[in-house]
């Protein structure tokens, strides 16, 4: 990572209070990660909170999988709140409502956690450290559930930190630094880049990609999106990743297609910046090239196979019996090259599609992930593409289909309105109708 100035700064800072604590306490203070955590908590002095923040950040760096474990699950008894503290400042608060009782309630209902990772965040490193720290919680949470209230602390702060306001949108092209350049083949999601022959091709004069960075993370990026210029709305991704493809002249191109979006930090799972990004893409393109005059994703539906095996009934407009069906036929090796099987299964499986996208819901939103991502952004449910992504991966997933989510920008805000208030999934007229039930 590169050194920023302000960085260079708190090490210095931090090497005087290493001295300070060193001379100070001598051979008796721990060196635990937790007990120098709670002599961080403790610490009122600026250089030895540095220090001793940078020191939790080494030490968490050299940690094994049960070494972290054990620091979570210290977080979790020693950083929780008191309930004795809090019934006595409610108690308080009701005798006498002033604002300084108030204050002191609001102080003992935050977990001590929360401050000790504010402390933590003041060492070069720290952001980073913390975001990793909650990359490992994630990954803990299914067979330690009594760690979800430092999840949840943890990631109230990693949301507050990582305000749109806070971040940069970059476009990463050839010229990029090659540091983040493998961190984009690393981190593709989507669509995996085959070594940098295939990165070049995805940063060609035909394609854009843009790229949110925080100032903290200087050459991680957050959330990336990857983006071909082409002439009508594109129906299949494997032309667009094809590296002897035409190029395109951008000036000749009418629309702007999102083949790929990927959110690089596990650590930030759950905090959303693709909707500030795609925003921000659309506005950036659109100044660049006026004549683009169409915005829309290629999406996958990464969540209809699974469903669709589950299903044992009538779905939609699809009977019990032609289900099992098209189950069976999807068995047979390569079915997505015979004409003969095509033909039984594509409406069918075009109809459950539609059903899946606009009528399944989980808490009243759309079940598939990728689709309530792009309708809280605004989008449309625009059209399914048959085969369009024949992949092993888009054929495990959704059987081939593919999805384009349009984004029109004079409905963005009202569709926007729409699935938030009224849980509408905003569809095109054909989608509406293959997903009806009769």
């Amino acid at each position: 990572m590169r050194q920023t100035f302000v960085s260079q700064i708190f090490n210095s800072i931090a090497d005087a209070g290493r001295d300070l604590l060193d001379r100070g306490a001598g051979k008796s203070r721990s060196h635990s990660i937790e007990g120098v955590c709670r002599d961080l908590i403790t610490q009122r002095g600026e250089a030895s909170g540095i220090a001793l923040a940078r020191e939790v950040v080494n030490l968490w760096g050299k940690l094994d999988d049960d070494e972290k474990l054990s620091f979570l699950l210290f977080l979790e008894k020693e950083g929780s709140t008191d309930q004795a503290l809090i019934d006595k400042a409610v108690d308080a608060y009701q005798v006498d409502r002033t604002l300084e009782n108030g204050r002191a309630l609001a102080q003992v209902l935050e977990a001590p956690r929360q401050e000790l990772m504010r402390r933590i965040n003041f060492a070069p490193g720290g952001t980073a450290a913390i975001v990793d720290i909650r990359k490992f919680l994630v990954s803990k949470l299914r067979k330690h559930p009594e760690l979800r209230e430092v999840d949840h602390d943890i990631k109230h702060l990693l949301t507050s930190w990582f305000n749109r306001g806070f971040l940069e949108v970059e476009e990463i092209n050839w010229r990029t630094p090659a540091v983040i350049l493998e961190k984009l083949i690393e981190y593709e999601a989507v669509h995996e880049i085959d070594g940098w022959e295939d990165l070049r091709r995805r940063l060609d004069r035909d394609r854009r990609c843009f790229a949110f960075f925080h100032p903290a993370l200087p050459d991680e990026p957050l959330i990336f999106v990857e983006v071909a210029l082409v002439k009508g709305l594109a129906s299949a991704v494997q032309p667009l990743l094809d590296q002897e493809g035409e190029r395109l002249d951008p000036r000749s191109a009418d629309t702007a297609i999102f083949y790929s979006i990927s959110n690089c930090q596990d650590g930030l799972k759950g905090i959303s910046f693709g909707n500030f990004l795609i925003k921000q893409v659309v506005s950036e393109l659109s100044a660049e090239l006026p004549n683009l005059k169409h915005f829309s994703t290629l999406s996958p539906i990464p969540g209809f196979m699974k469903w669709f095996s589950e299903q044992k009934g009538k779905t939609g407009k699809v009977t019990a019996g032609k289900a099992a069906k098209v189950k069976n036929l999807l068995r047979e090796k390569d079915w997505h090259t015979n004409p003969e099987v095509i033909e039984q299964i594509r409406e069918p499986l075009e109809q459950l599609v539609a059903h899946y996208l606009v009528k399944e819901k989980s808490r009243n939103n759309p079940l598939d992930p990728v689709s309530r991502f792009h309708l809280g952004n605004g989008a449309r449910l625009e059209r399914i593409n048959w085969l369009g992504d024949i992949s092993s991966n888009g054929l495990n997933q959704s059987a081939g289909l593919l999805v384009n989510y349009y984004y029109n920008l004079k409905d963005i805000e009202k569709n926007h309105e729409a699935y938030v208030n009224e849980k509408k999934v905003v569809a095109s007229s054909a989608i509406l109708s293959l997903a009806k039930s009769k």
